[in-house]
């Protein structure tokens, strides 16, 4: 992370300043649709994104990393100390000695952001390590409150909302985003011993998860998978109001992210749905096509002028209570 963005957020504490390093290395790596969305920010605001990011990104390797060889009960026992520690002192208005969570902690206070949005996602990522399938899409809707609704709903007070209905919006673009996610990776996931398409919506299709692990894209396959980008996609539209509902600054951040994610259905329909053996993703040229323009744009709205509470990133608010957010 650029010095140029750590002081334009307020960052000095060098102990400080090396958490949001280390959150930022963790989106750089594994996030890099959100992290080239990310650059879209005035520089402000980027270190704020990347704490939560990496906050997320450190629990879901807890719990998904393959080259691990912690069991089920262990995994869950680690992801337990270390969320409980986190949420301990973020309660207790207490600085954190890990090196992800003393960054979240500092994001989390002058934002802020609802503790219960950190309580769901730790939730849910338990869910991860006990759950292997859900037997309806409400089911699954469930455990996507917690694993990525919430994440829209923590990272908009960052980027701004002029209306509490944007929160709403951010919510609905979440879980599209994690929708898109489960396509894409129906193979790993399975690999994992998890599947995350509902047992109603393969029973509907007549496909089994046995013909699923076994890499077999027939008809019914395909069927089952266009049925589940059309909902997707639903949803996409559904969310997409919510863009305009955000501050100018952070607007191209999120509509790249829009289409750059919500391109993968695209890519999964050219690729004959087959996702079962491979990872499809979006080519370089239309990343390329989608950022350009885009960065032009958002360099355009920070020179404009900013008026009301979304022109500067609060203070550190140190141990104080946390003013009231907007919770859907």
């Amino acid at each position: 992370m650029s010095h140029r963005e750590l002081d334009a957020a307020g960052i000095g504490d060098p102990r400080l300043r090396a958490s949001y390093e280390a959150c930022r290395r963790l989106n750089a790596a594994h996030g890099k649709t959100y992290y080239l969305a990310t650059l879209l920010l005035p520089a402000a605001k980027r270190p704020y994104v990347h704490a939560l990011y990496g906050f997320a990104r450190y629990a879901d390797e807890t719990v998904d990393d393959l080259a691990s060889t912690l069991g089920a009960e262990q995994k869950a026992d680690q992801l337990q100390r270390w969320g409980d520690a986190f949420l301990g002192d973020l309660r207790a208005g207490r600085d954190s000695a890990d090196p992800i969570c003393h960054a979240v902690i500092d994001t989390t206070r002058r934002w802020a952001i609802p503790i219960g949005h950190f309580e769901d996602f730790l939730a849910s990522m338990r869910m991860d390590l006990t759950v292997s399938s859900y037997p309806t899409y409400a089911d699954l809707t469930g455990y996507m409150h917690g694993s990525a609704a919430v994440i829209g709903l923590q990272m908009t007070p960052i980027l701004g909302p002029l209306a509490d209905v944007a929160y709403g919006y951010a919510a609905d673009l979440g879980v599209a985003f994690q929708l898109t996610n489960f396509l894409r990776d129906v193979g790993e996931d399975l690999r994992r011993g998890r599947l995350y398409l509902p047992l109603a919506d393969l029973e509907l299709f007549g496909v089994s998860r046995a013909g699923l692990a076994a890499g077999i894209v027939d008809d019914r396959t395909r069927d089952l998978l266009a049925f589940e980008v059309a909902r997707t996609r639903a949803l996409y539209r559904r969310a997409e109001p919510g863009i305009a509902l955000l501050d100018p600054t952070s607007q191209d951040c999120v509509r790249t992210a829009f289409d750059l994610y919500g391109g993968i259905l695209g890519e999964i329909e050219r690729a004959g749905y087959h996702v079962l053996d491979r990872r499809v993703s979006v080519g370089l040229a239309r990343r390329a096509a989608v950022t350009a323009p885009a960065l032009w744009r958002a360099r355009r709205a920070r020179r404009a002028p900013t008026q009301g509470r979304w022109a500067s990133v609060p203070a550190a608010a140190g141990s104080r209570g946390a003013r009231a957010t907007p919770t859907i």
